[in-house]
């Protein structure tokens, strides 16, 4: 594996191999980032992880500071994993004038489920991900579906902006018990690890009653945060979608998403399960 910390650099090896399969990512890797990269080995012949820590999508008071950077660690899970390059450049080189005066601005939905509690994330992803995408220059590029809500941004920017990249998503790695791999479970309490699974269980039980023909969506969505909530959750939202707009589901349509984002202690973890009727 080749690690790569500038753009100059970087280019010089694209010009010189075939397809490439993009992953990004900000580091402090696990099983489910793992689990990209290997999607992405059987999208192209050359796979590029990308690990950088993007300022510009993090709110005020939220942990870009603390935000764990183990490159050395990182480094060594993809290079077994048979990653090409990993490219990894510091803040200045992707932001060399400091303060990015252009963005991407998504749609109202960056406004919306987790836009609501994370004011301007999504204006940030879009716009170091069209960077990404700029300087990487790949074929195809895999995201994982645990972030469904830029999962759904993402495909409609280069939907909509024509970018010459097809988007794979990837089902959710979970551990054993269903939690939802993240970089943040790492900050659970060990009583909070063995609570954290009850998120995954009631969006279990909601999509049960959406395929026994329970069509009661706000019902359904209060009952979630009621029993959280009693659990001792803070909870952001629970909300039933149409899977491919992310619009607010309608009675009559097929292809649904339920999303939840909630508190358990200090740590903000998200979820999502789909449901096709």
């Amino acid at each position: 594996m080749r690690m790569i910390h500038s753009i100059q650099e970087y280019k010089e090896w694209r010009n010189n191999v075939s397809s490439v399969a993009f992953v990004p990512t900000m580091g402090n890797l696990h099983e489910g980032h793992l689990a990209l990269v290997q999607r992405a080995k059987a999208e192209a012949d050359n796979v590029v992880v990308s690990i950088f820590v993007n300022r510009l999508q993090f709110g005020q008071g939220e942990d870009f500071d603390k935000y764990p950077r183990t490159l050395e660690q990182d480094a060594a899970k993809l290079r077994d994993a048979g990653v090409a390059v990993l490219f990894a450049p510091d803040e200045r080189e992707l932001y060399p004038n400091v303060t990015q005066q252009y963005h991407v601005e998504p749609p109202n939905l960056q406004n919306e489920l987790c836009g609501v509690f994370r004011p301007n994330h999504f204006r940030g992803v879009a716009t170091v991900v069209t960077k990404l995408f700029n300087i990487i220059q790949a074929d195809v590029a895999c995201f994982g579906k645990k972030d469904y809500q830029q999962l759904t941004i993402i495909q409609g920017m280069v939907r909509d902006l024509n970018m010459p990249i097809r988007i794979v998503p990837v089902d959710t790695g979970r551990a054993a018990d269903g939690l939802a791999l993240s970089s943040r479970n790492q900050y659970l309490s060990e009583a909070e690890r063995t609570q954290a699974p009850e998120l995954y269980q009631q969006l279990k039980w909601v999509v049960a009653q959406l395929q026994s023909g329970n069509q009661h969506y706000t019902a359904l969505e209060n009952s979630v945060k009621s029993t959280l909530s009693s659990n001792g959750w803070v909870v952001d939202y629970v909300e039933i979608r149409e899977s491919g707009s992310l619009n607010v589901a309608r009675v009559g349509d097929k292809h649904l998403v339920v999303l939840a984002a909630a508190r358990l202690g200090n740590t903000r973890l998200i979820d999502n399960l789909e449901c096709h009727l």
